[in-house]
């Protein structure tokens, strides 16, 4: 009962139930939050002083644009097929990488790549790059590093369609994880690469 003044007294709704919403995170999203701490690893190692390593923005044609509201892109394509995610400079190495996620608890699937990253990827260890996968694996919550020569054979080769946990753990090397920088993969870079 709510008293208003003057002596109205009138009857309060009861409460509504609020129902519960679930959080479905999607793939993209799940790939959009491995990528922003990737971002932000790199901004560590750029303020830091220890590596040079960007995002490689995905090359679009603007075909037409709103200008309505602002400036809105509403017509685009791609100008041609992206290579891989991130590349850069370290300790006078050229480095290369694709970032993946995935939500399986068993494997990787190998169908997260693209043919054109392997052959990129190929290309850069052909001409003395540092070349790899940083490989995010929520089931377990750890992050793995795998030389992408292991990775280029396998998806060659293909034993089968995914690459089981199993390896990627054997073949692989976990990412520290923390704070600042979000994944520490600098140490894993100087102990497989430049070892």
């Amino acid at each position: 009962m709510i008293n208003y003044p003057g002596g109205i007294k009138v009857n309060a709704p009861a409460p509504k139930e609020k129902k519960e919403k679930k959080h479905i995170e999607s793939a993209a999203n799940r790939g959009m939050g491995f990528e922003t701490d990737i971002n932000d690893t790199n901004a560590y190692y750029l303020e830091k002083g220890l590596a040079l390593i960007y995002k490689r923005p995905t090359p679009i044609n603007i075909v037409k644009v709103d200008y309505t509201k602002g400036a809105k892109i509403t017509h685009a394509y791609f100008e041609h097929q992206s290579t891989t995610d991130y590349n850069g400079v370290y300790k006078g190495h050229y480095v290369d990488f694709e970032a993946k996620s995935t939500q399986s608890k068993t494997s990787f699937p190998l169908s997260n790549i693209a043919p054109q990253q392997i052959e990129h990827l190929r290309n850069v260890k052909k001409h003395g790059g540092i070349a790899f996968f940083l490989i995010n694996c929520y089931a377990l919550g750890e992050v793995y590093m795998l030389d992408a020569e292991f990775v280029c054979d396998f998806y060659e080769e293909k034993p089968r369609k995914s690459i089981p946990f199993s390896l990627i753990k054997e073949k692989g090397h976990l990412v520290k994880e923390a704070y600042r920088p979000r994944f520490d993969y600098l140490p894993l870079i100087d102990e497989v690469f430049l070892k």
